[in-house]
C-alpha cells in the first residue's frame, strides 16, 4: 500500500503573480530587510553608516541563516487559509531562531566580544518588526482582495454530515480565506449506491473549472473516500479530506489547516510554491550547462542522421506535461519513415526493423534524447521528473494501473527515479508499468534538490546504458 504525503498546498498571491514570482518578490524584501535592519542598528549604535568588514561578514551570514531558516519553515508558502497570527508567530520564531544561531557560532568561534551585543539587539528588534509590518500589509491587501471576490479558489464540496454546514458557515463569514465553494454534492448516508454522482463527478470538475475538491464525510463513512478518489483517477484536481475528529484522540498526526479545520491532503505533490522556483532554476542551469557541453556532439549526430538516412533530423511527438498540458517532446529521430496506424500502440521493441543501425546506437545509449533539454529551456519539461509516455500509452495505461495519471502532477523529466532503478526502455508487461508508476509517483511524493542531484549523479553512471532500450 503507498503512503500519500501530508503537507501544505500552495497557490498564488496575487493572479498577475506567478509562483516563481511571489517566492522571489517576497524572498527579496526579507533579504533587504536583513540588511537594511543590520545598517540602520549599526548606525544607531555606532553613529557611523560605514560598516567595519567584520560586521558585514556577519551580517551575511545571518542573512543566509534567516533565509534559510524562513524557506524551510514554509515562511514563503501561500497564505490561502491562514490567519496573521499564524504568520507573525512564524516571523518572530525564524528571526529569534536564527540570532540564537548566530550567538551560538559567535560564542564558539570566540567572537562574540568582538561585536556590540546592543548592535546584535537592535538589528533584532527592528529587523523583526519591519519584516512583521510588511508582512502585516500584505496579509490585509491579501484579505481585501478576497474579500471583493477577486483571487478565489472554486471550490466543489462532497460528502455529508454536520462538518460540510460547519465549512460553509465558516467560508462564508471569512472569505479573506480566499475560498469559494460552487457546488455541494450531497452523499445521503441511507443512499448506499453513489455510482450516478462519481460517474460524472470528474466530468463535472473540468467543465465547471474547479480548482479544488473537499471530502467531508464522518470517519465512519471514509471508505466512500477510495471510490472518489477512483472516479478521479484521471484528474489532476487537488483533493483533500476533512474527517470529522470530534472526540478522537491523535498523536503525531500531520495535516493541513484551513480556516481551523483539519484537511487531509490526499492528492498533492511535495513539488510546492516554496521550492517549485528552486526546481526552475535547478532546470534552467543545468539545462543550459548540458546544451553548451553538448553542441559539439549534437552537430556530430545530426550530421550522421542527415547522411544515413532519409529525412528530418529530429523527432516531433507529442506528450502529456503537467497537468495534462500537451506539449511536443524533441528527440533525434531513429526510425526510417513510416507510417503508423492510429489504433496501434506500438513500442520499440528489440530488433525493431524500423529503427536504424545508428538509431539503435543512439536509442542503446540515450542520446536520441539530449535535445529535450530544448524541451526544458522551453518549460515543458524538467531535467527530473516521470518520463513522458506517447499519449496512446497514457490511453491504454490509465486504466490498468491505479493513480497512472497522478505522474502529470509534475513536469515529465530527461530522467528519473524509475530509469535509474532500471525500469527503462520497453514496458512490454503489466507489471513492468506498474513499477515504473511506483517509482515515478515515489518521487513526487519524496522530491527535493538533494534527491534530483541523486538521480542526475546515477543517470550519468547507469542511467545512459541500459539493455532494457531498444
Amino acid at each position: 500500500m503507498r503512503q500519500y504525503s501530508l503537507e501544505n498546498h500552495h497557490l498564488s498571491f496575487m493572479k498577475q503573480y506567478s509562483l516563481e514570482d511571489k517566492y522571489l518578490i517576497f524572498f527579496s524584501f526579507d533579504f533587504i530587510i536583513i540588511i537594511l535592519s543590520a545598517i540602520l542598528s549599526y548606525c544607531f549604535i555606532h553613529n557611523d553608516i560605514n560598516m567595519s568588514f567584520n560586521y558585514k561578514v556577519v551580517t551575511l551570514i545571518n542573512t543566509l541563516i534567516i533565509l534559510l531558516a524562513s524557506s524551510f519553515n514554509h515562511l514563503y508558502d501561500s497564505w490561502r487559509g491562514l490567519v496573521l497570527t499564524q504568520q507573525l508567530y512564524k516571523v518572530f520564531f525564524i528571526w529569534f531562531f536564527s540570532f540564537a544561531c548566530l550567538l551560538t557560532l559567535l560564542f564558539f568561534s570566540k567572537q562574540l566580544e568582538s561585536f556590540s551585543i546592543d548592535w546584535i539587539k537592535s538589528w533584532f528588534v527592528i529587523g523583526t518588526s519591519l519584516t512583521c509590518l510588511y508582512r502585516t500589509l500584505s496579509i490585509l491587501i491579501f484579505n481585501k482582495i478576497c474579500q471583493q471576490g477577486r483571487n478565489m479558489k472554486k471550490v466543489i464540496v462532497i460528502g455529508n454530515g454536520k462538518i460540510i454546514n460547519d465549512i460553509l458557515k465558516v467560508s462564508g463569514d471569512h472569505p479573506e480565506y480566499g475560498f469559494n465553494i460552487t457546488q455541494i454534492i450531497n452523499l445521503s448516508s441511507a443512499n448506499k449506491d453513489h455510482d450516478d454522482i462519481f460517474k460524472n463527478l470528474s466530468e463535472n470538475i473540468g467543465v465547471k473549472k474547479h480548482q479544488e475538491l473537499w471530502i467531508c464525510l464522518p470517519l465512519s463513512e471514509s471508505f466512500i473516500v477510495k471510490e472518489i478518489l477512483y472516479s478521479l483517477r484521471y484528474s489532476t484536481v487537488e483533493i483533500r479530506f476533512f474527517p470529522d475528529f470530534e472526540g478522537m484522540p491523535l498523536l503525531n498526526y500531520q495535516a493541513t489547516n484551513l480556516m481551523g479545520f483539519h484537511s487531509l491532503n490526499l492528492s498533492c505533490t511535495s513539488i510546492t510554491e516554496t521550492n517549485a522556483p528552486i526546481k526552475k532554476y535547478e532546470d534552467i542551469i543545468l539545462a543550459s550547462l548540458i546544451l553548451i557541453i553538448i553542441s559539439m556532439p549534437c552537430l556530430f549526430i545530426m550530421l550522421i542522421i542527415k547522411l544515413t538516412s532519409p529525412g528530418p533530423v529530429l523527432f516531433k511527438q507529442q506528450r502529456h506535461g503537467v497537468n495534462k498540458k500537451i506539449f511536443k517532446v524533441y528527440k533525434f529521430r531513429t526510425m526510417s519513415l513510416h507510417k503508423e496506424q492510429s489504433d496501434l500502440i506500438s513500442q520499440a521493441t528489440k530488433n525493431d526493423p524500423r529503427i536504424t543501425k545508428f538509431g539503435a546506437f543512439l536509442r542503446k545509449t540515450s542520446l536520441d534524447e539530449l535535445p529535450q533539454f530544448i524541451n526544458v529551456l522551453q518549460g515543458n519539461m524538467s531535467v527530473v521528473g516521470p518520463r513522458p509516455h506517447a499519449l496512446s500509452h497514457n490511453e491504454y495505461y490509465k486504466d490498468l494501473v491505479e493513480s497512472y495519471m497522478w505522474r502529470h502532477k509534475v513536469k515529465p523529466g530527461i530522467t528519473g527515479w524509475a530509469q535509474v532503478n532500471g525500469y527503462r526502455g520497453e514496458t512490454d508487461t503489466l507489471d513492468k508499468m506498474k513499477n515504473r508508476v511506483e517509482h515515478d509517483l515515489w518521487y513526487i511524493e519524496n522530491w527535493s534538490l538533494s534527491l534530483d542531484l541523486k538521480i542526475v549523479f546515477l543517470t550519468i553512471f547507469k542511467g545512459f546504458i541500459n539493455k532494457n532500450a531498444y
